[in-house]
């Protein structure tokens, strides 16, 4: 089956503490349907410095995975989260919204 939500789609935030925020997937774990998106659910790492690779310690920001069932795809047009539907054309299987069956 094709996958709904996949890499570099503007997807919507439908619950949770980012919930009505937008970002860009940024990567996707298949083995337990967790998704990374930008400027989502940003978490503080400590981190202890590392000479030999020059990397500083501190706390860091960095975006944690969030489950895929609690996104959704963004419609740009209306402006709101949509649905995804499978349709063929000419032998290739291509994802369109449901509301205004535009491919994207």
């Amino acid at each position: 089956m094709s996958a709904k939500i996949r890499f570099n789609d503007l997807v919507i935030v439908l619950t949770g503490k980012d919930k009505g925020k937008t970002g860009v997937v940024k990567k996707i774990y298949r083995n337990n349907n967790m998704v990374v998106v930008s400027g989502i659910n940003i978490i503080k790492k400590h981190q202890k410095s590392v000479p030999e690779k020059k990397q500083a310690g501190g706390i860091i920001l960095q975006e944690a995975p969030i489950h895929i069932s609690n996104l959704s795809i963004f419609n740009k047009k209306l402006n709101k989260a949509d649905k995804v539907e499978f349709f063929w054309t000419s032998g290739k299987k291509i994802r369109r919204y449901k509301s205004n069956h535009e491919s994207f």
